[in-house]
């Protein structure tokens, strides 16, 4: 098993910023994909942004040109720096890992934090 510790939320007023931070633990190999998505109330869950093992880094179009990843392989720890925020970023933001079998990929979830942007 896997096991995902995030950190970071909180509340922030608009045009702030937080960091995120989201650390994987347990039995790890060949971590592939580490990335964030964001859960809104009464909203379905969508991508922020996707790193993939020496691979293309993905941003859903409410990170872009806002949010950066970052992954510290050493340490299978991802960041997600968050800049410029809106209150409709308010949300829970959940860490996702993915790890390569010789199958396909197993998914790991975190157990989200919040993140409150509100004067």
């Amino acid at each position: 098993q896997v096991q995902l510790v995030e950190s970071g939320g909180g509340l922030v007023q608009p045009g702030g910023s937080l960091r995120l931070s989201c650390t994987a633990s347990g039995n790890i190999f060949r971590i592939n994909r580490m990335g964030w998505y964001r859960q809104a109330p009464g909203k379905e869950r969508e991508l922020v942004v996707v790193t993939r093992s020496g691979g293309p880094t993905d941003y859903g179009d409410s990170a872009k040109g806002r949010f950066t990843i970052s992954r510290d392989n050493a340490q299978n720890t991802v960041y997600l720096y968050m800049n410029s925020l809106k209150p409709e970023d308010t949300a829970v933001y959940y860490c996702r890992v993915t790890t390569l079998t010789g199958f396909g990929e197993n998914e790991y979830w975190g157990q989200g934090t919040q993140v409150t942007v509100s004067s």
